[in-house]
């Protein structure tokens, strides 16, 4: 479950990190009732895991198997997405034609969830978040962020006319970001569903959403920034499509459109507050391209998680700079039972140098090298163990339960300091 906590209703990001794009949250206080002055912000807890690219393959189907048939609605539009203005002079449909038509898809979402409280009162309370998401089957199968519902205990989906139900959670990827929620409903409007690999630098954005979780159905209008961008947030490294269409808090998992009305994106993450130098950030908005976010839905309607992507089968733990007399580098803490890395032999406390003789120093050149590759393939894992450098081939696997581990080590162990060297040590990430 994430961990809440209290802070101002401002974003303090410097100018090389990049956030998740942060739910509105309020706080109840179970035995008084009474709603508390700051929102609280989301911290998510992060899952890791080695993955590559999912295939394209919701371009292949549009029928998942399961109990029923689920129609997931793809664009028949042009094959480009052209500049749209306010007129509607340009060969693209007018910005409110865009909204006319995608609006419908667009759904408010509500979570609240139970959080651990701190200091000399202690106790529990309640929190509740305020997100967006788009409606990709008539029947009512809803994305997301996963951020967005991590932890939730209730979910609550308002529609375009008002209408409220109570979603259940199908499936949530912390690697992808991506959630999908349903609830019973029939006859709704899915959105028309683009193809982000067709999108061009200036083409026309469109962002629909919940900003600060009380004004659904807000429309922004900007231009795609760039097409693709290579962002970590939260220890983990995305490919996004980055845009200066006005973002805030609680457009999280609300859509990113082109100027023919087509969801192109699920707008996840921006940029704000100052740079080191004082000037002010704006207009750094991401959203994760629709290709990949359908194919994690398509995973997610289907298994309830992500299936196909492959995985080494590990934990890590990465140290920032020398420490007594482990160098700084990416190490293993733990091999998953049934992974690759049991296999081949992987050990705790195996530094990783190289990855078929690309350097690695860190969790992001692994997982950004690894996308490449699929479930079966092998790799060349270079190794520093007791001071003696080796090489180990290793098969990458499918998902693995994360439950078992070779070791009795506690996988729940949380983010430590060296409280000698002051060194970063981020707390286990487990690769499954």
């Amino acid at each position: 479950m994430s961990e809440y906590r209290e802070t101002e209703n401002t974003e303090d990001i410097s100018n090389t990190q990049y956030t998740e794009v942060r739910p509105a949250y309020k706080r109840t206080n179970r035995k008084t009732g009474k709603q508390a002055h700051p929102i609280a912000i989301l911290a998510a807890s992060t899952v890791i895991s080695m993955t590559c690219g999912l295939g394209g393959g919701w371009f292949a189907a549009t029928h998942l198997g399961g109990a029923g048939t689920t129609v997931v609605y793809q664009s028949t539009a042009s094959s480009t997405s052209p500049m749209t203005s306010a007129s509607g002079a340009a060969t693209g449909m007018s910005i409110a034609d865009v909204a006319a038509k995608a609006s419908p898809s667009i759904v408010e979402i509500v979570i609240t969830a139970t959080a651990q409280g701190y200091g000399f009162f202690g106790g529990t309370y309640t929190t509740q978040g305020a997100g967006s998401g788009v409606i990709i089957s008539d029947d009512g199968y809803i994305i997301t962020n996963n951020h967005v519902v991590d932890g939730a205990e209730s979910i609550t989906v308002t529609l375009y006319d008002g209408k409220q139900y109570e979603a259940e959670l199908i499936g949530k990827d912390a690697k992808s970001d991506i959630a999908v929620v349903k609830i019973d409903a029939g006859n709704l409007t899915p959105a028309t569903v683009g193809d982000s690999s067709k999108i061009a630098t200036g083409d026309t954005a469109i962002v629909i959403g919940n900003p600060l979780g009380t004004l659904g159905g807000s429309v922004t209008s900007g231009i795609i920034s760039a097409t693709t961008r290579e962002i970590v947030i939260e220890n983990e490294s995305m490919e996004l499509i980055q845009t200066n269409a006005t973002i805030n808090s609680g457009n999280s998992g609300g859509g990113l459109f082109d100027g023919n009305g087509n969801l192109i994106g699920i707008v996840n993450a921006k940029d704000s507050g100052q740079t080191s130098s004082g000037a002010l950030i704006e207009g750094i908005g991401f959203a994760i391209p629709v290709n990949t976010a359908m194919d994690v839905a398509s995973e997610l309607m289907a298994h309830g998680e992500v299936t196909n992507r492959p995985t080494i089968g590990v934990y890590l733990q990465q140290l920032t700079q020398d420490t007594q007399n482990y160098k700084a580098g990416l190490y293993i803490t733990d091999t998953i039972t049934g992974s690759g890395a049991e296999a081949a032999g992987l050990k705790p406390y195996d530094r990783i140098t190289a990855i078929d003789g690309n350097k690695v120093t860190s969790y992001q050149d692994l997982s950004i090298y690894l996308r490449q590759k699929a479930v079966g393939d092998t790799i060349t894992l270079s190794i520093v163990r007791d001071n003696q450098e080796m090489n180990i081939e290793v098969t990458l696997t499918g998902s693995l339960s994360t439950n078992e581990t070779t070791s009795q080590q506690e996988q729940t162990e949380q983010p430590q300091q060296d409280e000698q060297s002051g060194n970063s040590m981020p707390g286990y990430w487990p690769l499954p």
